[in-house]
């Protein structure tokens, strides 16, 4: 799987987690939301993405 999947799929997990979080133990799980939310806006104004750096040095390859 390459990063342009795998990207996605974790920013939706982690949305869809924290939305479950909130609803099942603490609204403050909502801050986890907010934080992808933030990432993607950074990612998409800079062409940065600190996650791709990761997920390329634990060897997730890209196209």
């Amino acid at each position: 799987m390459t990063i342009d999947r795998i990207l996605p799929a974790a920013a939706g997990v982690l949305v869809l987690a924290s939305l479950a979080l909130s609803h099942l133990h603490s609204p403050l799980w909502l801050c986890l939301t907010a934080a992808v939310g933030a990432g993607l806006l950074q990612a998409a104004v800079t062409g940065v993405c600190p996650m791709a750096m990761v997920l390329r040095q634990v060897g997730a390859a890209f196209r």
